[in-house]
């Protein structure tokens, strides 16, 4: 098992009670419904790690994860879903605001529905992950959904369209598709090697 020590740590409301801001960290962003939660349950070979609903936009707060003593990944609220509450938009914006200014956070993966592609709404995450100097991964999810020719346009796309030092793969945890690079990619942000 690559993470065999990974578990959950705590979740926070607001930036006073993130974890003390040392060792390496990376973030797990998505739309929602693009299959975050999966994902991370199938980057970590864990069924029940991070909580996967039927209802989109569940996570509501930011979930830290310790993957081993000083290494940690955040799972953030997913974006775009219609029936979060001013109040609840409003804390999550604070929350994510508050994360460029952490030194630990070294990159973000950030999961996209293959079948939609990167929305406007991606692009502006990938800029503002940028803009905070963070590696950018894309994983691009569901590619169980896809033929390997829509999947390879896809990715091609995808690899078009983002910066230098950004990276993007297919993906499926359903089957498995690209777990094992994900990992790699993960392990390489949080060790620095």
């Amino acid at each position: 098992m690559q993470f065999p020590k990974v578990r959950f740590l705590l979740s926070v409301a607001s930036a006073e009670q993130f974890p003390a801001d040392i060792g390496r960290e990376v973030a797990f962003a998505g739309r929602s419904n693009a299959g975050k939660s999966s994902a991370i349950n199938s980057i970590f070979q864990r069924n029940g790690l991070a909580r996967v609903s039927k209802t989109p936009g569940r996570t509501k707060l930011l979930n830290f994860f310790e993957v081993e003593e000083g290494r940690r990944i955040i799972d953030l609220p997913g974006y775009g879903y219609a029936y979060a509450s001013p109040v609840e938009r409003a804390q999550w914006t604070a929350l994510i605001d508050a994360l460029p200014g952490r030194d630990a956070i070294t990159g973000i993966f950030l999961i996209v529905d293959i079948r939609r592609g990167v929305t406007d709404a991606d692009v502006q995450l990938i800029e503002w992950a940028a803009g905070a100097g963070w590696q950018v991964h894309v994983l691009l999810a569901k590619a169980d959904k896809l033929n390997q020719r829509d999947r390879a346009a896809a990715l091609k796309a995808t690899e078009e369209m983002l910066g230098d030092g950004m990276s993007a793969q297919i993906f499926s945890a359903h089957d498995g598709i690209g777990v094992p690079t994900a990992q790699k990619v993960l392990m390489h942000m949080l060790t620095g090697s």
